[in-house]
């Protein structure tokens, strides 16, 4: 097997991976860095976030503003010295990329522009029209490619940590053109690899979102951390679950259901306003969770709209006009009519909450260091933790930089420390165990599992079990199920044998990557029996700070159900309090 010595390993080339990158070549030209990505950059999911990215800009914005957002937003499981760290490292971060060539949107005398988003008091989200993940991930490639010490490895696919004396020291991966194995032998490892929402059927993420990065680490001995917190976003194509970003609610777009009232005055969001009047907190532009969960209770009161795709309500933006529309929301257009066959100028579009997004993820500390030395972790697959119980929209795509950032100067503050070197012959051991369990992979006959066939009822299990709101005994059924699943999964079969570009065998790597994860979520939600956020129990309806202010830890086992722990939530400045979406600006 090949070896390829680097100082510093990134696993994802995203948003997160290309800012650590840029972060460490600018740091010290002389390193190595090895970008593995299993997707041409410019694929990754960051492209795909179409609203902005919050950071404070404007004069009547101020930090302590979005910091008690954020806070209150995450429902108090956020860690608030890493929120006071984030917020004032947003507008720095943000700023650089304009200075790197990022097209934000203009106010009418030339400034940033922003615009209103779920759950923000005020409006602070810098965007560029409705592309702004296409653009941020535009300027970090581009950027990137200034500097020859980033080595890219597009198209790879990565299988295991190297662990030695408690140290992360490297990874294997396979180059999907050869199916050829290699071993990475680093100072440091980065994982920056996305989120695992393709474990549920019903998503906004895209195919590549399958939990790779959390499991690698998971799998290697560090815990997982909040991952019961699964975000619905409330506004996806019924019939894809295409994402209409939060920028149609930040513009002005109303939520209709089937009598064409707006309801979200009913679930504590406040009282209607004049359409087309600015609303900075409440109704449409309450936060994420809410707004999902209103359209639940919408639905068993049977005041959705049945459709071939399910029920759904209404996204009239009809108000704000052609003009509007063409220039703040011109990718909204088209993909309601690419896909649904209805233009929002002149229609309402059917909505309805779909997965998008995981709170949870690789713990790690305000250094974006995982307890394990040598590894760090940045972006959605990481829970750092300032998202706590509810990601506030556009927090997330500014979290890609300033913890992308953060996660390079703290690996190469690793790296300086002298950490010695491991062994090189009981490393290239453990590579050879990795690449001997992709070859018995393909050496096995007469499986008994099909990977499509534990991937439906993977996904149907989390789908029916693990939604908007959950009860104890459909948790029970759910961490039974997908327990089974993990070990009926050792009996599953490549079909086909070849070595270049085998879906088949990605498939099935992907498919063990979500099931570990998804265990993680099923065992977390059961055992933490409160409603906070995202996670709302329909048995145990009231938040419990008394035991639940507390981030879980689970921690990987091979055979049986991960081992929970827990490990109190930071609190500097701000208490527990109410979230209250209904009335106007404090």
């Amino acid at each position: 097997m090949e070896v390829i010595n680097t100082d510093v390993a990134i696993v994802g080339a995203g948003g997160a991976g290309l800012r650590a990158a840029i972060a460490l070549a600018e740091a010290d030209p002389k390193l190595r860095i090895a970008l593995i990505s299993k997707v041409y950059p410019m694929r990754s999911h960051t492209c795909a976030a179409e609203g902005g990215a919050a950071g404070v800009i404007k004069p009547d914005d101020s930090m302590d503003l979005h910091f008690s957002d954020t806070v209150g937003g995450g429902d108090w499981l956020c860690d608030q010295d890493v929120v006071e760290y984030f917020i004032n490292e947003a507008p720095k971060e943000l700023l650089q990329l304009e200075h790197w060539g990022c097209p934000w949107s203009r106010e009418p005398d030339g400034s940033i522009a922003v615009r209103p988003f779920g759950g923000m008091k005020i409006k602070r989200t810098w965007f560029a029209a409705d592309k702004s993940g296409f653009h941020i991930l535009h300027t970090l490639f581009q950027t990137s490619l200034k500097y020859p010490s980033i080595q890219r490895f597009d198209e790879y696919y990565t299988t295991d940590l190297l662990v030695e004396d408690g140290r992360c020291q490297g990874l294997t991966a396979i180059e999907i053109r050869s199916g050829q194995m290699r071993h990475f032998q680093a100072k440091a490892v980065i994982i920056a690899a996305g989120g695992a929402s393709r474990m549920f059927p019903f998503t906004t993420n895209g195919a590549i979102k399958t939990g790779d990065g959390m499991a690698l680490a998971y799998r290697a001995g560090a815990p997982l951390k909040d991952m019961e917190f699964v975000q619905y976003h409330p506004t996806g194509l019924p019939n894809t679950g295409i994402l209409l970003t939060e920028g149609c609610r930040g513009e002005g777009g109303i939520l209709l259901n089937k009598d064409g009232r707006r309801y979200l005055q009913d679930y504590g969001m406040g009282p209607e306003t004049p359409v087309g009047q600015p609303v900075l907190k409440t109704m449409e532009l309450g936060p994420r969770d809410r707004l999902s969960q209103a359209f639940w209770h919408e639905q068993k009161k049977g005041n959705t709209i049945s459709t071939q795709w399910g029920d759904c309500v209404l996204l009239d933006m009809r108000h704000l006009g052609e003009k509007k529309i063409n220039e703040r929301l011109p990718f909204v257009r088209d993909l309601s009519s690419s896909y649904l066959g209805v233009d929002p100028v002149k229609d309402p579009v059917p909505i309805r909450p779909v997965v998008h997004y995981m709170m949870g993820g690789i713990h790690t500390d305000i250094n974006a260091a995982t307890p394990m030395p040598g590894l760090f972790a940045a972006g959605e697959c990481a829970c750092v933790s300032i998202n706590g119980a509810n990601r506030l929209g556009s927090n997330s795509l500014t979290e890609l930089l300033v913890f992308g950032r953060k996660a390079a100067l703290s690996a190469i503050t690793y790296i300086q420390s002298g950490a010695s070197a491991g062994s090189s012959t009981a490393l290239a051991t453990q590579a050879k165990a990795s690449e001997s369990r992709i070859r018995a992979l393909f050496e096995k006959t007469g499986g008994t599992e099909s990977i499509a066939g534990l991937r439906k009822q993977m996904m149907d299990t989390m789908e029916e079990n693990v939604g908007i709101y959950r009860l104890g005994e459909e948790l029970e059924t759910a961490c039974k199920k997908i327990s089974d699943l993990r070990q009926r999964y050792a009996g599953i079969e490549i079909h086909d044998k070849s070595s270049v570009y085998n879906t088949d065998l990605l498939q099935a790597l992907e498919l063990g990557s979500m099931l570990d994860c998804a265990e993680a979520v099923t065992v977390g939600a059961l055992a933490r029996t409160e409603s906070r956020g995202a996670h709302q129990r329909l048995d145990f309806t009231e938040r419990d700070d008394q035991r639940f202010l507390k981030h879980s830890l689970a921690y990987y086992h091979p055979k049986e159900p991960p081992r929970l722990d827990y490990l109190d939530v930071v609190i500097t400045k701000s208490p527990p309090g109410v979230r209250d979406y209904s009335g106007g600006k404090k």
